[in-house]
């Protein structure tokens, strides 16, 4: 437990700072695995047909499904498939970590056949105290996914990250 944590010029010099572009596709079939992994059951994921007359391009990206990240051996995280370097990084020290929450916003259809260029940054940073875990950072990271075909602004994340 933290008693005492402060934000570092380091870490504020992070704000602000872009990852490098990465590529995440959106496939029938990765559409269908997350569908079906998560439980829905709506034919517009399945079907191409029932998903075009519903008025879709082609199966839809279900909610809070982004595509997946094209894996680059040597660059890419062997964990999560996004790219290795060029990541902003906050250089903290604290060994806890909770998952603070991730909202989406839609600005357009994203369906099967889509690439989307990725582009995450560091939104903020914050330092809150917690009677249980004491100081704690709040790192706020917001995520962008653009339609490569269409250049256009298609869902962006913000996530919070606690380390305490």
């Amino acid at each position: 437990m933290a008693k005492e944590f402060e934000i570092s010029d380091e870490m504020r010099a992070q704000i602000g700072r872009e990852s490098p572009p990465w590529i995440h596709e959106v496939t029938t079939t990765s559409v269908r695995a997350f569908a079906r992994g998560v439980g829905y059951t709506d034919p517009v994921y399945y079907d191409v047909d029932t998903a075009r007359k519903a008025g879709y391009r082609n199966l839809p990206a279900p909610p809070t499904y982004l595509g997946t990240p094209v894996f680059l051996p040597g660059r890419s995280s062997d964990t999560f498939s996004g790219p290795t370097e060029g990541q902003p990084a906050i250089k903290h020290g604290l060994a806890g970590l909770l998952d603070g929450g991730t909202e989406t916003e839609y600005f357009d259809q994203i369906c099967a056949g889509d690439t989307l260029v990725v582009v995450s940054r560091v939104a903020g940073l914050d330092v809150r105290e917690s009677k249980s875990l004491g100081k704690m950072l709040i790192t706020t990271n917001e995520t962008t996914y653009t339609n490569q075909q269409t250049g256009k602004l298609v869902a962006r994340q913000r996530g919070q990250a606690i380390f305490y």
